[in-house]
């Protein structure tokens, strides 16, 4: 029987995994790949990203080697994702078109200072001993999502409340001319009147 080490992290399996060492990845010409995984594997993504369902998902592109020991991976996502509506929980049906990159450096040096300025591409990293093309498509499926998804005539509404016997605020009369409205129709009815 074969011991776990309690030492060592375990990290959570992914959803979605296509591993490939990069030690076996050609210096010469570009590694391809396309990841169209079945219903089981879409809903199992779709659990552990909090979606309500995954019909459709593909991840293509490649690895390609750029200089003598670094790497570029660039993919593009394609994707149809189901969420909850923000205001309502109803389902929303998007369609998601994102393109991936990454940039491996063999050279690369982790900033050491307190306070480091972030660049504007932040698409580089070390080379790892594997790049895990499934977990760089998870994570641009979930940037790729919409924040707040709203469906279709849903309104957000405006909540009122006031204390009993008082009379409840609403928006109108929080903004900075609403009293100047106010006091525009009391003088146009004492003109009138």
């Amino acid at each position: 029987m074969a011991q776990t080490d309690p030492t060592r992290e375990q990290t959570p399996a992914l959803a979605l995994s296509h591993p490939l060492r990069t030690g076996a990845l050609s210096t010469r010409k570009p590694t391809r790949f396309d990841l169209a995984p079945d219903a089981a594997t879409r809903k199992a993504m779709a659990q552990e990203l909090g979606l309500i369902d995954l019909p459709y998902f593909r991840f293509k592109g490649e690895i390609r080697p750029a200089g003598h020991r670094d790497f570029m991976l660039e993919a593009v996502l394609e994707a149809t994702v189901v969420q909850a509506c923000s205001i309502s929980l109803a389902p929303v049906k998007s369609g998601l078109k994102e393109t991936a990159l990454r940039r491996y450096l063999a050279d690369w040096v982790e900033p050491e200072a307190d306070e480091v300025e972030m660049p504007e591409d932040d698409s580089f990293e070390p080379v790892p001993e594997v790049i895990d093309v499934g977990g760089v498509a998870m994570e641009a499926l979930l940037l790729g999502l919409p924040l707040y998804p709203r469906a279709e005539g849903v309104d957000l509404g405006e909540a009122v409340f006031a204390p009993p016997g008082a009379e409840p605020l609403r928006d109108d009369d929080l903004k900075p001319f609403a009293g100047l409205a106010a006091l525009k129709q009391q003088l146009e009815s004492k003109d009138d009147g």
